[in-house]
């Protein structure tokens, strides 16, 4: 039997100082779990890798052939080689402003009625309300806009043309708001009314993420604004909104980017109309969905390719407000409290 060395014996002291890499067998069922969940993330990205490449594919010859002027065209006549996505691009974006207006604070008020001051009974009651209203059928809500929902607002666009007219995107052309026989129809099948079906569609999904993040707005906080003698608006003030206010902005997103893409219920309100359309009050509109279902029944090849080139224009346009509201949302502290 040897003797270690004081040389040996250091160099084992100092192996045995070393961190060891400590490996836990986990089991079968989180091996399982992690693979599957593992695939089901991968999946969904190949996915829309897959919508993504597809659109480009097809799209290809239309992008090839009008080149940047296919952002900037306002026409639409592929075969004849005038078109672009210049007037449907702006009226999706104004739609979805103007919903985004009608349904955040309608959303937010619910959201904080729900989870700061309605009953547990009623709470119960309204969360079931608004997740049914979430499932609804978009033709429902394009329905109700047109036979009962347009005639209610004209006489508000009325106003709004007549008193803030001089504000561009409420001047309507053609209208004469100091004759009361004027015909009602320039104030129809506008941005404005598609923007309010559309608040109507998107208000239940901005709803239940504001209120699943107030609701994790924390309760030493809350009971620290309540000690500090604050009343619950106050509370509310100082505390859920702070908390919530990354999950609101992200909410909010989620909403635009449903709203940019919604089709048969602008489809069915709006007058389509192939021009920059600024004057949200003003009858006639479009959108990249609205002109995708219009058209597409009767597109020869090459308006097929153009019409798949709108749709990647849509498909991109959404998938950024979409990355930049989950972005917003783990960013905030709400965000970082659910993780």
């Amino acid at each position: 039997m040897t003797t270690p060395t004081p040389a040996g014996s250091a160099e084992a002291a100092r192996a045995a100082d070393r961190p060891r890499r400590l490996h836990s067998d986990s089991g079968l069922p989180d091996r399982l779990f992690r693979g599957t969940a593992r695939a089901g993330g991968g999946l969904v990205l190949a996915v829309m890798l897959l919508v993504g490449g597809f659109l480009l594919y097809q799209a290809w010859q239309a992008l090839r052939r009008a080149g940047f002027s296919f952002l900037t065209t306002a026409q639409w006549d592929p075969d004849a080689g005038h078109f672009g996505i210049a007037a449907v691009l702006t009226g999706t974006i104004l739609i979805a402003l103007v919903a985004v207006v009608f349904a955040v604070p309608l959303a937010t008020g619910t959201a904080l009625y729900i989870s700061e001051y309605a009953p547990q009974r009623l709470r119960r009651t309204l969360v079931s309300v608004i997740d049914l209203m979430a499932a609804v059928p978009s033709v429902v809500y394009g329905l109700w806009g047109l036979f009962f929902l347009q005639g209610k607002v004209i006489g508000l666009a009325r106003w709004l043309s007549t008193y803030f007219g001089w504000f561009p995107p409420f001047k309507v052309d053609g209208a004469d708001p100091h004759d009361p026989l004027a015909t009602a129809t320039v104030y129809t099948a506008s941005t404005f009314v598609a923007g309010m079906v559309v608040a109507m569609m998107v208000t239940p999904i901005i709803c239940s993420i504001m209120r699943e993040v107030f609701s994790q707005a924390p309760v030493g906080e809350r009971e620290g604004a309540f000690a500090l003698g604050a009343t619950r608006w106050g509370m509310v003030r100082a505390v859920v909104l702070p908390f919530g206010a990354g999950g609101m902005i992200g909410g909010t997103m989620l909403g635009l980017g449903r709203a940019l893409g919604e089709t048969i219920g602008v489809y069915l309100v709006i007058s389509p109309v192939f021009a920059v359309q600024w004057h949200v009050l003003q009858s006639g509109t479009s959108s990249v969905s609205s002109l995708i279902a219009l058209r597409y029944g009767e597109a020869s090849s090459f308006g097929m390719s153009a019409l798949m080139a709108a749709g990647l224009a849509l498909f991109l346009m959404t998938l950024v407000v979409n990355f930049a509201a989950s972005s917003i949302v783990a960013r905030s502290r709400s965000g970082a409290t659910a993780e």
